[in-house]
């Protein structure tokens, strides 16, 4: 009976993989992957296996997701066991629960393996807690790229008024409009904020500034990238203990 590990590679850094995802790679008959899975993931799977990408980025899809979730079916069809490999945690804005459903709805045996999310992960890695005590005692994490399908915004504005720490995943390329959005609901300009892009690898950048003008300042930042809003941001300038400034 085929079986359908809908499984997280974690935000970048290879040993932030679980020890559970590690054995389900090594198990693989097929490993259906994404562009935020760490690519060094792949070597260990074992010979024989075939590996698929079906990877996203801006403007430039591989598959749509509907086509996606027919690729891990038939893969159910054909092997024992199929992984799909998602970057973060395949439940946090990773559609891993679309494709549980497409699944389940065929008759395909599916599990969740949790990965550590780049929503928490990232930020510390660069110094920046996203809750801290006599700073804040409670976050959010928000999606920066909305479905197209929608006529307007689904993201609560008004709910971001007070003091938690807004961690949005995916926004780089809207980044001045949820500037413009906190000002907008009463965040003062000078409110902190960072952008950190490929958070985790040797190649992680953090860039510091505030509603007003970080998005010049991270204009230049390669995608992926998380944006942190809050006062914990700066913290970094006690707790930066991965890039070397």
């Amino acid at each position: 009976m085929a079986k359908v590990y809908l499984t997280g590679a974690g935000p970048g850094d290879f040993e932030l993989l679980t020890i559970k995802a590690l054995r389900v790679v090594k198990e693989a008959d097929v490993i259906i992957y994404d562009r935020l899975a760490n690519p060094e993931i792949l070597k260990e799977a074992k010979d024989g296996c075939e590996f698929v990408y079906v990877g996203k980025e801006d403007s430039n899809h591989t598959l749509p997701q509907e086509e996606i979730n027919e690729v891990i079916y038939q893969s159910a069809l054909k092997y024992e066991n199929v992984v799909r490999l998602k970057g973060g945690d395949p439940l946090v804005f990773g559609r891993g629960g679309e494709e549980a459903i497409y699944l389940k709805d065929r008759g395909i045996a599916f599990e969740f393996i949790p990965g550590i999310t780049s929503a928490i992960a990232v930020p510390e890695y660069a110094g920046i807690p996203v809750t801290h005590r006599g700073v804040t005692v409670s976050f959010r994490v928000v999606t920066g790229h909305e479905s197209s399908n929608k006529n307007q915004s689904q993201i609560p504005w008004e709910n971001y008024k007070s003091d938690d720490t807004i961690v949005f995943l995916m926004g780089l390329h809207r980044l001045a409009h949820i500037c413009h959005m906190l000002i907008k609901i009463g965040k003062p300009k000078d409110y902190p904020i960072a952008v950190i892009s490929r958070g985790t690898t040797p190649d992680a950048k953090t860039v510091v500034g505030t509603l007003e003008d970080i998005h010049k300042k991270a204009k230049d930042l390669p995608t992926p990238a998380l944006i942190v809003v809050g006062e914990v941001v700066k913290l970094r300038e006690q707790l930066n203990w991965f890039e070397k400034e």
